[in-house]
């Protein structure tokens, strides 16, 4: 199963800021402050060659009068931590005077002591990244910096620091509200109530920022020419308002179509304008990455933040959107024309005309519409998403339903967008299935959040189903032995009876009740409970039943337990592959007794006599390869009197590899060269099999979590003789998908088949095999797993 992380745009958005309702504290103005400030602030105090034998935090008086520090403290979170760590403050600063806070100790006793502080904590600090507050008696934040990844600070992030290092204010009476401007790296300085005072005659005024549109703000580059600096003047309509921000876009675009007219404005909390408002908007220029501290393959968005808003007018026309498709088309099967590793390297060439990377990015926060959007995946309800593509002029390999397949890696399907539902009223995303259409425009301001640029729609068109309807594949004939695979999606006791219902309902009806079926993502009997329960007899048994009750045959099972939280999955789950078979259809198992989660079966025999050290068994458990992953199933069935092999496979996940519209173009698969070498394992272990019994009949299956066309696949697949057969690959090219991600229809599940089960035996009057995709899941809103099951019937017997 992909991952796919998702978060509504206001958990994105407010965690560029301190989320200090989390934090039980009252949001500060959002000015600079008038008086006390952060002066530096250090954490590398007694680590290894750190100058000092403590952390410290050092506060200034910039104002013109004395602080009385009675009820004050200042206070520290980690880089993406939501508790605070306080430290009270005692006495006055008078104006132009440092404070010293003295913090934790660390263990390099050779380090130098701090001069006197004039208060003491306890706090143990980051080296390299944190969040640091001055807070008044009132609880208000009236100063904060952010250094390093830290998730939330004024304006821009201050440097990240080392042992060696402290980010210091550069001008202790100047403070701009943006951390990226005001602070630098250096060697520590620490400087007490003791140290000589500095006037600041209210000190050099802060800059007045320059005059720039919004053009100039988001300039034809994925980062801002004016990051981290003060704008003014900025002047645009209001089209579109969230919690803690809204959208601009200018009435008079600079026609450079690589300029993006509309901007996001943060403000933090519930803004005062309106939508048709127009405005003019001072403030810094900053780039916000989603994802917090684990967001680094996410694209940035930019953002006017600490802004200082003025209306003009109200009740404007909106700019009118730009419908895709129709005004302007983005590159088809294009994210990134180039290989720059980052798409934000100064230099790296910015070109919507042949990158879709830089086409949306030349969109961002602008009034963007969709025409007669047609869904390529379906609306997944918990998050209000719905991926589609224009009604026109769409390049793509289409799926058998309107969907959009994903053939290769030079086939991204970049025209796809991502509508989101957060400025729309609850529930007002249609619920639809793959193909149907939004008839009309669907329009809102684009976005981008975790690894995809979204349309945040405002408004949308009118559903209109295409009537899709779930495929049931045919029955297998008395001489024909059905064996198929189907991910099940963590299924545990604790289910609703009606996804047991309903995926019994999908087994017996829609997959005509295989002989043989392999079931992969069965968790044990206390399902995600992490405590210790590795059977699985509960789940099983349950959908046995649950089987039977919708008609279907008394099925028989075989498994092996996996050791406890080492197969992956869910945390807890224990997640595992099963064999169900139907003694009834006179399919039997063959048992061979000491399969166990560590020992490895293998192969036994020659010719007709090749079987197995244990039946069921693990393909060479101890592999690193399947470190953190379900080890492969492999069982021996009989079917009168034909002896088949199947192996049960759910390989390693694809989590940690880059998106598809990430920073890093172009993406790099790290999560494949763990599927290689369990590719290499089983590939390794049909060989012992072919070379044992040439004419051995093996059925390798499962959720690979890899492509047909993928490099993993042709491991498996092999070369020469023995080469199996990978059956996806043998679909047409609108057939071929078991998966439906971010819209893009692609194949994760897999039936491979031995050279010999590509031979109708003597007498048969129809092909050696019948292979089917079953569409039930995949493309539907109301899914019983993620994954469609699919079916092979082989012909082992002559006759009709």
């Amino acid at each position: 199963m992909q991952p796919a992380p998702r978060r509504r745009l206001a958990a994105t958005i407010t965690t560029s800021s301190l989320a200090l309702a989390a934090l039980a504290l009252t949001p500060s103005a959002h000015a600079a402050s008038p008086d006390l400030v952060v002066a530096e602030a250090y954490g590398g105090g007694g680590n290894s060659g750190a100058p000092y034998a403590s952390d410290f935090i050092e506060v200034f008086n910039r104002g013109s009068a004395p602080v009385d520090l009675t009820g004050w403290s200042v206070q520290y979170w980690s880089a993406s931590g939501t508790t605070a760590q306080r430290t009270p403050l005692t006495g006055t600063i008078a104006p132009g005077r440092h404070y010293l806070v003295k913090e934790a100790d660390g263990a390099n006793t050779s380090a130098a002591p701090l001069p006197t502080p004039d208060a003491t904590g306890t706090i143990a600090m980051s080296s390299s990244a944190g969040r640091v507050a001055v807070v008044n008696p009132a609880g208000q934040v009236v100063d904060l910096v952010g250094y390093g990844n830290a998730s939330a600070s004024e304006g821009g992030t201050a440097p990240a620091t080392s042992n060696t290092t402290s980010v210091s204010r550069t001008n202790p009476c100047v403070d701009t509200d943006n951390n990226a401007a005001d602070f630098t790296a250096g060697t520590p300085a620490p400087q007490t109530s003791a140290t000589a005072a500095v006037t600041c005659t209210d000190g050099p005024p802060p800059p007045t920022g320059v005059v720039a549109t919004v053009a100039e703000v988001q300039g034809a580059a994925h980062i801002s020419p004016l990051n981290n600096q003060l704008v003014r003047d900025v002047a645009g309509v209001v089209t579109a308002v969230t919690s803690n921000g809204f959208w601009i876009q200018s009435t008079t675009p600079d026609q450079d179509p690589a300029t993006s007219e509309g901007v996001f404005v943060f403000s933090r909390t519930a803004p005062t304008v309106a939508v048709g408002d127009a405005v003019t908007v001072a403030g810094t220029v900053t780039e916000f990455r989603s994802g917090g501290s684990g967001g680094n393959d996410n694209l940035t968005t930019t953002e006017i933040a600490s802004p200082k808003v003025t209306t003009t007018s109200s009740g404007n026309p909106l700019p009118t959107a730009v419908v895709l498709g129709v005004d302007r088309v983005a590159p088809a099967q294009t994210v990134e024309a180039g290989n720059p590793g980052s798409v934000e390297k100064p230099g790296v060439p910015f070109d919507p005309a042949t990158s879709a990377i830089d086409f949306d990015e030349s969109l961002e926060g602008m009034r963007v519409g969709v025409r007669d959007a047609v869904a390529t995946g379906p609306t997944n309800e918990s998050y209000g998403e719905l991926p589609v593509v224009p009604g026109q002029q769409v390049q793509a390999q289409r799926s058998r339903s309107g969907g959009v397949v994903y053939g290769g890696y030079d086939q991204p399907n970049s025209q796809r967008i991502i509508l989101d539902d957060p400025l729309l009223p609850k529930g007002a995303m249609p619920v639809v299935n793959v193909g149907d259409t939004l008839t009309g425009d669907t329009v809102g301001v684009m976005d981008y959040g975790f690894g995809n640029f979204k349309l945040l729609a405002t408004q949308v068109g009118t559903a209109s189903s295409a009537g899709l309807q779930r495929e049931t594949t045919a029955t297998q004939t008395n001489n024909q032995l059905a064996v198929a695979t189907f991910n099940v999606e963590n299924l545990a006791p604790s289910d609703p009876a009606t996804k047991y219902e309903r995926l019994a309902g999908q087994i017996t009806h829609n997959l005509a009740s295989p002989d043989v079926l392999a079931l992969e993502e069965i968790q044990d009997n206390s399902g995600a409970a992490d405590d210790g329960t590795v059977d699985s007899s509960a789940t099983v048994d349950k959908l046995v039943t649950a089987i039977k009750d919708a008609g279907g045959p008394a099925y028989e099972a075989r498994w092996i337990d996996p050791q406890n939280d080492t197969d992956g999955g869910q945390p807890g789950g224990n997640i595992r592959q099963v064999f169900l078979y139907r003694p009834d259809r006179d399919v039997e198992f063959v048992d061979v007794t000491g399969g166990d989660a560590t020992t490895p079966t293998t192969v036994v025999g020659t010719g007709k006599g090749t079987t197995l050290s244990a039946s069921p068994g693990r393909i060479d458990p101890a592999n690193p390869a399947w470190n953190s992953s379900r080890k492969p199933l492999v069982g021996q069935f009989r079917f009168r009197g034909k002896s088949v092999f199947v192996i049960a496979n759910h390989f390693a996940s694809k989590g940690g590899d880059d998106p598809l519209f990430g920073r890093w173009q172009q993406p790099t698969r790290f999560s494949e060269a763990q599927r290689h070498e369990q590719s290499r394992a089983v590939r390794g272990f049909v060989d012992k099999l072919l070379s044992a019994d040439a004419q051995a009949n093996v059925v390798v299956l499962g959720d690979l979590n890899d492509f047909e066309f993928s490099e993993t696949a042709n491991i498996l697949v092999g070369s020469g003789s023995t080469a199996l057969t990978d059956l996806p690959r043998t679909l047409p090219a609108n057939e071929r998908y078991s998966y439906v991600f971010d819209g893009n229809s692609q194949v994760l599940d897999h039936i491979l088949i031995s050279p010999a089960l590509l031979k109708a035996p003597a007498g048969s009057h129809g092909p050696a095999y019948s292979y089917d995709i079953v569409h039930t899941n995949s493309e539907f809103h109301d899914q019983d797993s993620d994954h469609d099951p699919q079916v092979v019937r082989l012909q082992l017997r002559g006759g009709s």
